[in-house]
């Protein structure tokens, strides 16, 4: 039975798919189920009309036959008594009206057979002639109550008809206790009948089929139009801005036409101008990026000359050397991400494929944010597969959008520690790195807005990273032209979180991301009470307590020890026992570390792969 069901919903779908999708198809279903209605409620009235007429006329002439019969019959009766001769005169008398050799006999209301009943002798009994079994025991009450009746009954005959019959019965004013019953088989009735009908069917079926036809004759003269007006449509959509409709006539679907084309034109010339104006701005944008360039140069050389003299300059000299060459920094990656832009804009990106591993990438692109997080206090946890993840992208690319990620989670963070994981799926042929923060997070809709050129949430927060506004941007993309995607998720007061998914072969499809993008919740781990428990290799809480409604919950760190000297940023953490419980899934906090330098190694983590922490250097 499942095949069964199967095939059933399959053309139940596609007939829904049809129906939602032709108009045509609804005008003429419509008009035909209208049409069907009208139809049969009309050929019930006339049908039950002509029924009606045909059994009151069988029922007068019936009546008319009944009174001509019954003067016949109490002739024949008259004056006999005795048993005998009343059972011979009954007999005679049926006889005088059917014979043996055909039992009907003709007259106005057509062919009947005749029952006789009589009671009669001494002592008294019933005498009868003919079918009187045939006649129902209702009509016999009746008519025992000196009642002319009538009634509609089914009889059988010898003669072989068997079906519908009027049956009606008389009784007698000269003889007290006979009856009289004449039976009218309604064959030819039922025949003109079922003729009425067949031919009505037929009639009806016909009109349907006339009404179909003209319905979907008319319905195309105006479903035609509709259907060119939405191909060209269509294609005005895809670029073909030269398309127009025919005009025909002077009738409403010329002028609708006619005002389709002028609309047509209206945004063919719109279209055009807004090309040539983003041409423009584009062009502009690019000649004013490379015009700046070698000023800039010229600036940037005298900015460093003087820099590099900065000891021998007056304190407020130097102070104003660094924040110039700060400041050139930042408007040369500017200039930078304007040239990208327009280079996306123009459609002439181009990938530098290369197949690596991509925690290269990832591994790059926390060590140019370092310093920042460094500078923040802020702690990065980083979980990595144990496994090379090798994938054909651009590494510079993938780089800095995982910089611009980690560098945007940085700004936001609010002090709290940031997160970067990547994992990889050979299956659904995809790749995710996930960076999230748990910082001020996005209100409901930023998440498509977070990607616009020059858009933040608050314009009066401060940018550590010294952004341009234009990274995330950049970033989207750079994921659009490997093919991925990079999509956004954030809850105030909860934090943000960022998914980089990829292909791990160019051409074939992307699967499913191997990260969520939405976190999970998770109950924080227990925190430490005693000296001797905080002594335990756990670390003592700076910040705000994390609370339990938080997408992964790290401890917070601990206290550095007095600054003895500058910590490598490369130099690997010590291993330490996991805080998290190790079935907390893909967001189970990191493990523990030696709050000492930034942790560059790949120490097995809660999540299956390694987990390393970096803090950078801090002073008590």
């Amino acid at each position: 039975m499942a095949p069964v069901n199967e095939w059933f919903q399959h053309v139940g779908r596609s007939l829904g798919l049809l129906w939602r999708r032709s108009l045509q198809l609804r005008v003429i279903v419509s008009t035909l189920t209208l049409s069907l209605i009208v139809i049969t409620v009309l050929g019930v009235v006339l049908t039950s009309q002509i029924t009606d007429r045909l059994l009151d006329a069988k029922i007068n002439a019936g009546v008319e036959e009944m009174d001509r019969v019954r003067n016949t019959v109490e002739t024949q009766l008259a004056g006999v008594h005795d048993i005998t001769s009343q059972e011979q005169r009954l007999s005679d008398a049926r006889d005088s009206l059917s014979n043996r050799r055909d039992s009907r006999t003709g007259g106005a209301a057509g062919s009947f057979d005749s029952a006789l009943s009589m009671i009669g002798g001494t002592p008294q009994q019933v005498i009868t002639a003919g079918p009187i079994e045939e006649v129902p025991d209702a009509l016999r009450r009746f008519v025992q109550r000196n009642q002319v009746s009538y009634q509609f009954a089914t009889v059988s005959d010898p003669d072989g008809y068997h079906g519908r019959a009027l049956i009606i019965g008389s009784p007698s004013a000269e003889v007290p206790t006979l009856e009289i019953y004449l039976i009218f088989p309604l064959g030819n009735e039922e025949r003109s009948l079922a003729l009425m009908r067949g031919t009505m069917l037929v009639g009806g079926v016909v009109l349907l089929i006339l009404l179909a036809a003209i319905t979907a004759l008319v319905t195309r003269q105006v479903v035609l139009p509709i259907r060119s007006a939405a191909r060209i449509a269509g294609r005005f959509a895809d670029g073909r801005l030269k398309e127009r409709m025919l005009v025909r006539g002077d009738d409403d679907i010329a002028r609708l036409a006619k005002a389709f084309n002028e609309m047509a034109e209206s945004l063919s010339n719109q279209i055009n101008q807004l090309e040539e104006f983003g041409n423009l701005q584009r062009r502009f944008t690019s000649d004013v990026s490379h015009e700046l360039r070698t000023p800039l140069t010229t600036v940037r050389m005298a900015a460093d000359l003087i820099h590099g003299s900065s000891d021998d300059l007056d304190p407020a000299l130097a102070r104003s050397a660094e924040l110039l060459v700060t400041e050139l920094d930042r408007f040369e990656g500017l200039l930078n991400d304007l040239l990208e832009i327009s280079r996306h804009d123009a459609g002439v990106a181009e990938l530098q494929v290369e197949s690596l591993d991509v925690r290269m990438c990832v591994r790059a692109a926390i060590s140019t944010v370092r310093h920042l997080a460094r500078d923040a206090g802020i702690e990065v946890v980083i979980d990595l597969p144990e496994e090379p993840v090798v994938a054909e992208v651009d590494p510079r690319r993938v780089e800095r959008v995982l910089r611009n990620l980690l560098a945007n989670a940085i700004d936001h963070s609010e002090g709290k520690p940031v997160l970067i994981r990547m994992r990889g799926d050979t299956e659904a042929n995809a790749l995710a790195v996930v960076v999230r923060d748990q910082g001020v997070g996005l209100r409901p809709g930023e998440e498509k807005l977070v990607f616009s050129r020059f858009w933040r949430s608050d314009p009066s927060r401060m940018r550590r990273s010294g952004g341009t506004g234009l990274g995330l941007s950049i970033s989207v993309e750079d994921a659009n032209l490997h093919d991925g995607k990079l999509e956004a998720w954030g809850r105030p007061g909860v934090g943000a979180s960022f998914r980089l998914t990829l292909p791990l072969i160019r051409g074939q499809k992307l699967g499913k991301s191997p990260l969520p993008l939405e976190p999970g919740m998770r109950r924080a781990p227990r925190r430490p009470h005693s000296e001797s428990e905080r002594a335990g290799g756990e670390r003592v809480e700076l910040g705000p307590p994390v609370t339990e409604t938080e997408p992964w919950a790290p401890l917070p760190a601990a206290p550095a020890e007095p600054d003895t000297g500058s910590a490598d940023p490369e130099s690997p953490a010590s291993e330490a026992p996991a805080t998290g419980s190790p079935d907390a899934g893909p967001d189970s906090g990191p493990s523990a570390q030696d709050p000492g330098a930034a942790a560059h190694a790949e120490p097995s983590g809660p999540a299956g792969g390694p987990v390393s922490t970096d803090r950078g250097d801090q002073k008590s």
